[in-house]
């Protein structure tokens, strides 16, 4: 029997070391409670990126109280598809990608677990690089000098290997340490947030605010697009690696719920926030880095606790990615224990992130960029995997870790041909609708990107209806595998 990793054990209650690699967890060893994901992913969205996201929401037109409708529909709705998926994780006991090997066979499953991989690493880089910037701040406001990258190159790549460190020191640990660092550590840059809102909020423009037109109702539709591809559709195809430790008897709904709720109130919160600062200065939306745009509105004694809670959040956000990318790495078939394919994962962003800081002239611009163009591979995987998810009751733990041509999961030449077809037609057609890359110079533009859904944002949702209805139409969802 050939598997993927060569990693074995179990988690350690109490944060030791996790052992365990992709393979199933034992239902006997499976207690954790809703609760406990509620704080994950609390403190995976408590960064500041959220705040360049609204910002965003007014460079595209809308007013405060339609950004406000975009985070919410865009944040929470995302999320609850977030949590929809975990349920899987209970069920199978498994990371998201290596459940996913029942759905599109041992090979078939190479597709979406690269895509996974390569959404992993992307915003992994965008953690690291924003989370370098905002302590070469720090460091520069302390030391009364330029607060450029390229001026101080050796103080920049200090910043990233502070920032890389402090992350695989708490993902290499593993589930129980990630669980009690991202509960814990929520409340410390929680209230680092709240204060710097505060202050924040008292240097707006009401007036100004109050003042701005509405949009059309198209760009709103638009705006939530990017809301939900900016947050929970990235998240979508790594939330059952949280959940597979869940205990059986964990209602379907209430992972729903601790998705949707504890990503979205911070999500809605940072969102709307950065919706108001732009609002009251519009030349926030379009600065080249709004997070420094933002630093410059605050006297030297604000600006500190405000770059300390940037790196904090950012720090719980890139924890979950890593320890996720790990898991995916080793799903790829990379024969590591999952400590080693987390500081393979790393090291790729180090290098990332060193390339946006002193060598390329932009990064905002990309980042979104980024985003919109991976949500229409992560949305047709979850369509298919959706559908599948919605007759499936069991996953088989010995056929999930065997790759050879006698696992359960072999299909036809490793490859499940209704699945795959399915993820293969939706990303076609999604593409077609989609507009890849910055506004102003597009990578790709595809040829009904012009139609009302195009233009509004709504590719990845094409996307996922192609996915879930071809499928079950080729009777992926006819029956249990």
């Amino acid at each position: 029997m050939a598997t993927s990793t060569t990693d074995t054990g179990t988690t350690a209650e109490g944060g030791a070391l996790e052992t365990r690699g992709i393979e199933p967890v034992p239902v006997a060893e499976r207690h954790g409670r809703p609760g406990q994901l509620f704080w994950v992913w609390f403190a995976a969205n408590i960064s500041i990126l959220g705040l360049p996201l609204g910002a965003t929401l007014v460079a595209s037109g809308l007013n405060i109280t339609q950004a406000v409708l975009a985070a919410v529909l865009g944040s929470v709705g995302s999320f609850a598809i977030v949590g929809a998926v975990s349920i899987a994780g209970r069920r199978g006991g498994a990371p998201g990608l290596t459940l996913s090997r029942a759905v599109f066979g041992a090979r078939g499953n190479i597709g979406p677990t690269l895509v996974s991989l390569l959404s992993r690493l992307g915003w992994e880089t965008v953690n690291t690089t924003t989370a370098a910037f905002a302590l070469l701040s720090l460091v520069t406001i302390v030391a009364g000098t330029s607060p450029s990258a390229k001026e101080h190159p050796v103080i920049t790549i200090a910043c990233i290997a502070v920032f890389v460190l402090c992350t695989v020191l708490v993902a290499g640990l593993g589930h129980a340490v990630l669980v009690a660092v991202q509960r814990w550590a929520t409340w410390v840059f929680g209230a680092l947030n709240i204060v710097v809102g505060g202050f924040l909020v008292a240097t707006v423009d009401w007036a100004a605010v109050a003042a701005a037109a509405p949009a059309p109702s198209g760009a709103v539709v638009a705006a939530v697009g990017v809301i939900a591809a900016g947050t929970g559709i990235g998240w979508a195809n790594a939330s059952a690696d949280m959940s597979r430790y869940q205990s059986p008897s964990v209602r379907a709904g209430s992972l729903v719920a601790s998705a949707a709720a504890g990503a979205g109130i911070p999500l809605v919160l940072l969102i709307s926030l950065g919706s108001l600062l732009a609002a009251g200065d519009p030349t926030l939306a379009t600065a080249d880095d709004p997070v420094a745009a933002i630093r410059d509105l605050l006297p030297a004694w604000m600006a500190i606790p405000y770059l300390v809670a940037a790196f904090g959040g950012l720090l719980l956000s890139n924890h979950l990615s890593v320890y996720s990318a790990g898991l995916t790495t080793l799903t790829l078939g990379v024969r590591l224990p999952r400590v080693y394919a987390v500081v393979v994962d790393v090291l790729v962003t180090f290098a990332g992130a060193i390339y946006f800081m002193l060598i390329a002239d932009g990064f905002y611009p990309p980042f979104i960029a980024f985003i919109s163009a991976l949500a229409v591979p992560i949305t047709a995987w979850v369509g298919v995997f959706a559908v599948d998810m919605l007759r499936r009751r069991h996953y088989d733990p010995v056929a999930l870790m065997d790759t050879s041509r006698g696992s359960g999961y072999w299909y036809r030449g490793g490859i499940e041909p209704r699945a795959t077809a399915a993820w293969a037609l939706a990303i076609v057609v999604g593409y077609l609708f989609a507009t890849v890359g910055p506004s102003a110079q597009p990578w790709f533009t595809g040829p009904l990107a012009g139609t009302w859904f195009g233009e509004n944002g709504l590719a990845w949702v094409i996307t996922f209806v192609v996915a879930a209805g071809v499928y079950a139409a080729l009777g992926g969802a006819r029956e249990q595998r």
